[in-house]
């Protein structure tokens, strides 16, 4: 379902990530599929995920599989390592575009 409000941590990344800020450009709340994807580019195809406690107790394998046969890597942070240090969040996405875009296969 789309949201209209980004959670806290959403925002966070979001206000970093914007604007290609990190080499890419990312926009919010992308349908993939039967999914909505909390961040994703397309150049390259890449899908940033913020997790919260309910990712925890669902199974996510069925969603990973269907946004990766879409051809995306994906990039999962929790709400707890976005509020612990931002920086590192945005240099790691910056890395993934790199990466992407150097090799088409996401960093290991």
């Amino acid at each position: 379902m789309l949201r209209s409000e980004l959670t806290i941590s959403e925002a966070h990344l979001w206000g970093g990530i914007k604007a290609k800020q990190t080499g890419a450009r990312f926009r919010r709340q992308v349908p993939i599929g039967f999914w909505i994807a909390d961040f994703a580019s397309f150049d390259p195809m890449l899908v940033i995920e913020v997790d919260d406690q309910s990712h925890d107790w669902r199974d996510e394998s069925k969603r990973t599989r269907d946004i990766e046969a879409a051809g995306f890597a994906i990039l999962r942070f929790t709400n707890k390592e976005i509020a612990t240090d931002i920086n590192d969040a945005i240099t790691a996405v910056q890395y993934w575009v790199e990466e992407l875009r150097a090799h088409q296969t996401p960093p290991q």
